[in-house]
């Protein structure tokens, strides 16, 4: 068993333990502050933009900023140009909660994304109750019609949903699913190995109205200029953020850069 199928077993357990909570997640969902505009954030036509990564641990990394304090860091990325955030919120193997994502958000300003592996509707219910403004969908976790759902329900509750792929299948499926904000994971989740080439060799089947995030392996800002040279849209950066001994500076190097037209 590899370490996302792992993941995924954990989330089943989870959302079994969430189950008899619906009603009153759905209670909290319904009296959140609305959305901010995820999609819009990324939506620069001029520029790459970056949604910068708050995040301890990970299972292929280990420990990466155990000591953070997710307000502290989020408003640094807020002032060096981020456009969004993204949360981890997976307690058991990155370290995460909601809590982490609440005061991100509160502290920066700026949209967030709950990272996390979103398999049930009550995962989305919980993520618009505690502050999320979009969703991450993995497609390779997810047959059609249960992608189709949660995105249809992540939209419904004002929510984006950024649709993540690894392959040319995982693409064409996600398409076809109406996604509206598609991600490329230069990471294999089998393996944890990154190679920047998996966005590069998937970005001309990219129409050019969906927003095309590259994520994973992005370390200097070369990375950034051949993406945004190839019509990228925007970036989503964790441990080249994380690890620098001033991550609001590394933001500020990798935000904002040029992008042409895909």
């Amino acid at each position: 068993m590899n370490i996302l199928d792992r993941i995924v077993d954990t989330k089943r357990e989870e959302v079994a333990a969430l189950c008899p909570r619906m009603p009153e997640i759905r209670v909290a969902a319904e009296e959140a502050a609305a959305p901010r505009p995820f999609h819009r954030a990324l939506a620069e036509p001029a520029s790459v933009s970056l949604i910068a990564e708050v995040k301890r641990r990970s299972p292929g990394a280990g420990p990466i900023r155990t000591g953070l304090e997710p307000g502290a860091l989020a408003a640094s990325y807020a002032d060096a140009g981020a456009a969004a955030l993204s949360v981890l919120t997976d307690h058991q193997y990155f370290g995460g909660s909601l809590s982490d994502l609440r005061e991100a958000r509160e502290r920066s300003g700026l949209p967030a994304l709950r990272k996390d592996f979103t398999i049930d509707p009550i995962q989305v219910w919980e993520a618009r109750a505690g502050g999320a403004d979009a969703i991450l969908l993995i497609v390779r976790v997810l047959d059609d019609p249960r992608l189709r759902d949660l995105q249809d329900l992540a939209w419904e509750l004002g929510m984006a949903a950024l649709v993540e792929t690894h392959t040319v299948s995982e693409l064409e499926r996600a398409l076809a699913a109406g996604a509206r904000i598609v991600g490329v994971n230069n990471r294999d989740l089998s393996t944890f190995t990154t190679d920047l080439d998996v966005t590069l060799g998937l970005l001309s089947l990219v129409p050019p109205d969906v927003v095309l995030v590259s994520e994973s392996g992005i370390r200097t800002t070369a990375d950034v200029d051949r993406l945004g040279a190839g019509g990228v849209d925007a970036i989503l950066v964790g441990e080249t953020l994380l690890r620098a001994e001033d991550p609001g500076a590394m933001a500020g190097a990798l935000a904002g850069r040029a992008r042409l037209s895909r």
